[in-house]
């Protein structure tokens, strides 16, 4: 369990879950493949909604794209209809068709396994370009690599370089995975609301931490490129419009820590509720759904753009430094404030 309080950094908000994670949400799981050796430091990383089926009962969800320089798959659907109806995985850009098409495989399998016909299926697969600390064109993540994340999911995962994360810049500094929640009580029962995020973006003249700018004119890189996705799981009752209207929010956690959302980034966001769920088929004519009521959405739009703000900086605090393939160093945020003497 990893707070930014713990690093002496203070993000400001509501209480977090008990492990600070996205799998604090109930039934939500997380699984990591990291590949190392060879020139590769990449990997995938799957967020399971829950134990069931999610072709069979389908998470409401939305999709948000703040800046779209991104290769990332499935979102259309998810937007058009409202719904997730597979696990979503994170990988490098080159490994997106590579990883979709381990994901219908698994998909495929476990349909056949609970008796489903499954005729089409929409994967969901996002990324980030990790090209400068690993070899991209050997697309190393296929199948074996998504079906291990998919089976080790878990509610304790790894932060940092791991998973999708394993080869990622942010801010100048080693990125990878982070993860934040928060919880709301609303009408006497508590609520989570959690993300996941993969950081590859930022320049570091940008960063701000606790409103400052540690290390301004310390990074000659004149443009922000390269993405930053976000997963967010809640057991809120949100239909599909309230999730986007959430998950834009999102973007006020980038921009507390200086992101200005830059022409070569893609900015990605998906999210879930696992409180409401739809049938593949069959089921009343009329299906119930529990909605949130819109002037309580407020806690939700802070949860979420606090919890992303400290998910971007657990990703970079939980990441050492590294050696890109040119032999450039890529600091480690931690170690770098330490030497500055802010933690």
């Amino acid at each position: 369990m990893l707070r930014a309080s713990d690093f002496s950094i203070r993000v400001d908000g509501l209480a977090t879950g008990p492990n600070n994670l996205i799998t604090d949400v109930p039934g939500v799981r997380v699984g990591h493949c990291t590949v190392e050796g060879e020139g590769q430091r990449t990997g995938v990383t799957a967020v399971l909604a829950g134990d069931h089926n999610p072709f069979a009962e389908k998470n409401v969800a939305n999709a948000h794209v703040l800046n779209g320089f991104g290769k990332s798959l499935g979102l259309m659907q998810v937007q058009e209809l409202g719904t997730l109806e597979t696990p979503i995985l994170l990988t490098n850009t080159l490994n997106v068709g590579l990883v979709h098409d381990a994901a219908v495989s698994y998909m495929l399998e476990l349909c056949r396994r609970d008796g489903l016909e499954c005729h089409s299926v929409n994967p969901v697969v996002l990324e980030c370009n990790d090209a400068r600390l690993s070899d991209i064109q050997r697309r190393a993540v296929g199948r074996e690599e998504v079906f291990r994340a998919l089976n080790t999911a878990t509610r304790d995962f790894a932060l940092g370089a791991v998973g999708a994360g394993r080869g990622t810049v942010c801010f100048g500094f080693k990125g990878g995975i982070g993860s934040a929640s928060r919880r709301l009580r609303l009408d006497g029962k508590d609520y989570t609301l959690g993300v996941l995020v993969q950081t590859n973006h930022g320049r570091m003249d940008d960063l701000r931490i606790d409103g400052r700018q540690p290390f301004a004119g310390k990074d000659g890189q004149s443009c922000d490129k390269g993405s930053v996705i976000i997963v967010m799981a809640t057991d809120l009752p949100l239909s599909s419009r309230q999730l986007g209207r959430v998950l834009r929010r999102g973007s006020v956690g980038l921009a507390r820590l200086g992101s200005f959302i830059g022409h070569g980034s893609g900015e990605v966001f998906v999210g879930f509720t696992t409180a409401n769920r739809m049938p593949n088929e069959g089921g009343p004519a009329a299906l119930p759904l529990t909605v949130l009521r819109e002037d309580l959405l407020d806690e939700a739009f802070r949860a979420m753009a606090f919890a992303v703000e400290e998910a971007v900086l657990l990703s970079m605090l939980c990441a050492g430094p590294e050696t890109d393939r040119n032999g450039r160093p890529v600091p480690g945020l931690r170690q770098e404030l330490e030497r500055a003497g802010l933690l």
